[in-house]
Order: structure tokens, then C-alpha cells, then sequence
């Protein structure tokens, strides 16, 4: 069972290194634009692994459900090379009774230049008859407590959210240069 710590605070956002492996770019050292699903969703596993101790496995084995893509928007706004170190950010930014949406955005090691961002819509299915299903109470209450809550997705469309991402990411460097002042 999924079990909440009450004296616990979750983080919202999650963020992990990686090496761009010169097995996944394409013949101009770019990493090939189906591979960044890869590094996506191992980056989450391992994320969500160490950040909250869960893993799709434990839903699968307890709970007997599943989460399946439903949906992918994708943008390649730079190119990630060869042997590049970068940064991979994930984040839950909408929930309903079946549905979730995850955001995840690749910047360069500094964390200062955005490379790609992705939304996965998936829903929530029982393995035993492969329809969608409400979330569980448990995994209702895990949700919730991992959702970024100042992600307005009903009225936010997915350009104008990478636009926010590349703000947020030129404010963070400008307070860094600063000192946080």
C-alpha cells in the first residue's frame, strides 16, 4: 500500500543528471529526437524511486493497476549532443479521477538553457480488464501531495508553457548572478 508520511514534506519537483551516450544521437551528434522519451522516463523512474520510494511496480503488484500513455506534446527547442551532461526536471502538474499529467523539461547541466519539454498524459487502468478506472484513494492522496498545485493546465496551453519554463530558467540565473537577492 501506498502510505503517506504525515510528518513528511514531498517535493513537487524532481531533478536528476544524465549523460547524452553517443549510442543514442544521430549522425550529427544530436540526440535522436526518440530518445529523449528514453531519457525522460528512466530519469522518472529513478526519481520517483529515491524522492518518494514508489515505484509502477508496487501499483501493478498491490493495487493491480497501471498507468498507460494517452497522450505526448512535445517540443525540441535545442539539441542535446554527444557527452553532454544535462539536467532532467519532472513534475505532476494535473490530476483528475483517472488522469495525470506529467511534465518533464531537459536543460544543460547549468540548468540555463532549455533543451526539450514534454507532457505525458496517462490514465489510470486496472491490469485485470485494461479499462480506465478513478484513482485510489491511496494513490489519490499520493498525488495530491506530489501535484505542483500553481499549474493552471486547463488555461495554460503548451507554448505559452515553454515560454514560462524559459523565464523561470533566465530568473533563476539572474538571482543566482545576484546572490538570491
Amino acid at each position: 500500500m501506498i502510505k503517506l508520511d504525515p510528518t513528511r514534506t514531498y517535493p513537487h519537483e524532481t531533478e536528476s543528471r544524465t549523460i547524452v551516450r553517443f549510442q543514442d544521437c544521430d549522425p550529427l551528434q544530436h540526440l535522436n529526437n526518440a530518445k529523449y522519451f528514453d531519457y525522460y522516463f528512466n530519469a522518472r523512474e529513478d526519481q520517483v524511486a529515491t524522492q518518494y520510494n514508489f515505484s509502477p511496480a508496487q501499483l501493478f503488484r498491490e493495487y493491480k493497476t497501471s498507468w498507460v500513455v494517452y497522450q505526448h506534446q512535445i517540443a525540441y527547442v535545442r539539441p542535446a549532443t554527444v557527452n553532454e551532461w544535462l539536467r532532467i526536471v519532472s513534475r505532476i502538474i494535473y490530476v483528475s479521477e483517472d488522469t495525470i499529467v506529467t511534465e518533464y523539461y531537459m536543460t544543460d547541466d547549468s540548468g540555463r538553457q532549455l533543451k526539450n519539454v514534454l507532457w505525458m498524459t496517462s490514465k489510470y487502468v486496472s491490469v485485470v480488464t485494461g479499462r480506465r478506472i478513478p484513482h485510489d484513494p491511496d494513490v489519490m492522496a499520493f498525488l495530491a501531495a506530489i501535484c505542483v498545485r500553481d499549474v493552471d493546465f486547463h488555461n495554460l496551453n503548451f507554448n505559452d508553457r515553454i515560454r514560462q519554463i524559459k523565464e523561470e530558467l533566465v530568473q533563476e540565473k539572474m538571482e543566482g548572478e545576484s546572490g538570491g537577492d
